[in-house]
């Protein structure tokens, strides 16, 4: 009996992955912000207010800013070097999208600067707490994480039901490009957009202004949680992903309410975008 017990034992030790060790500790910390919260209840409940005079409309121009300064790029680009393809072309595409997304992001600073009671600190910008978010961030994923991966379950699990057994989530073309690319220039460029400027230019946009303006008409912070993620996750082009990225919109929006800082939320979803990265490139 204590042989085959001892055998129970060695085969589960061996069966448990990483991935399972991490999803407990994310289950366990979880378990434990909701005791301690009262299922959320009082989570937030000592959330103020960012105090700031911007117009209800800012953060919609900031959205057409953000998607035309890419398209006016492109058009340049191609009227200059003509239309790039093969590896080029995804060069040039990648660099268009950081171009935008820098131009957006100086814009959102000097409207933050203009409208924002504390200015970038009002915002959340404080680099004082720069080291805190660092940590705190890798905790707050680690308890959103196994909410994620579930989503993706259900996701694929629903997919297969409608669509038939051979359903797959499809891949984010970016992901998809830095996996198979041979060619360095292009995979560093990809992961300078989406580790670095994605997550700050998407987390000023959508919990910094969008959810500051939002929560400045619903005043409770869930309610405006709640419709930044859906927000933030339908704007992305997979619809398989949505479920997923609205968990994900969930935790960053609560991140940056609970602590005041927009760096939480940044290092949050750096550190997302960066483990995705990392596991498809071991896959």
């Amino acid at each position: 009996m204590q042989t085959d017990a001892l055998e129970i034992i060695k085969r589960l030790a061996y069966s448990v992955t990483p991935v399972h060790v991490i999803c407990m500790a994310g289950v366990c910390l979880f378990a434990g912000w909701l005791l301690r919260t009262s299922l959320g209840r009082k989570a937030l409940i000592d959330s103020p207010l960012r105090r700031n005079k911007m117009p209800v409309y800012a953060p919609f121009i900031v959205f057409f800013l953000w998607l035309s300064s890419a398209v006016i790029i492109r058009s340049v680009v191609v009227w200059i070097l003509g239309d790039q393809r093969g590896w080029k072309g995804d060069l040039l595409e990648n660099v268009v999208q950081c171009a935008g997304s820098l131009i957006t992001i100086v814009f959102i600073i000097l409207l933050v600067r203009a409208t924002f009671a504390r200015r970038l600190r009002g915002f959340g910008l404080n680099p004082r707490t720069l080291w805190k978010d660092v940590a705190l961030a890798a905790l707050n994923l680690l308890a959103a994480w196994p909410m994620v991966l579930a989503m993706v379950i259900l996701t694929t699990t629903f997919g297969k039901l409608f669509y038939g057994p051979t359903y797959e989530i499809e891949q984010h073309d970016e992901l998809k490009l830095i996996v198979e690319s041979s060619r360095l220039v292009l995979r560093v460029l990809i992961f300078v957009l989406a580790v670095l400027i994605a997550p700050l230019l998407e987390e000023m946009l959508f919990r910094g202004l969008f959810q500051t303006t939002i929560r400045s008409f619903l005043v409770k912070p869930w309610l405006a949680i709640t419709s930044t993620s859906v927000l933030f996750a339908v704007i992305h082009q997979n619809v398989g992903h949505w479920p997923a990225l609205f968990v994900l919109g969930m935790c960053l929006g609560y991140a940056y309410e609970k602590s005041g800082s927009l760096l939480r939320p940044i290092f949050i979803h750096a550190f997302f975008n960066g483990v995705t990265i990392a596991a498809a490139l071991c896959q």
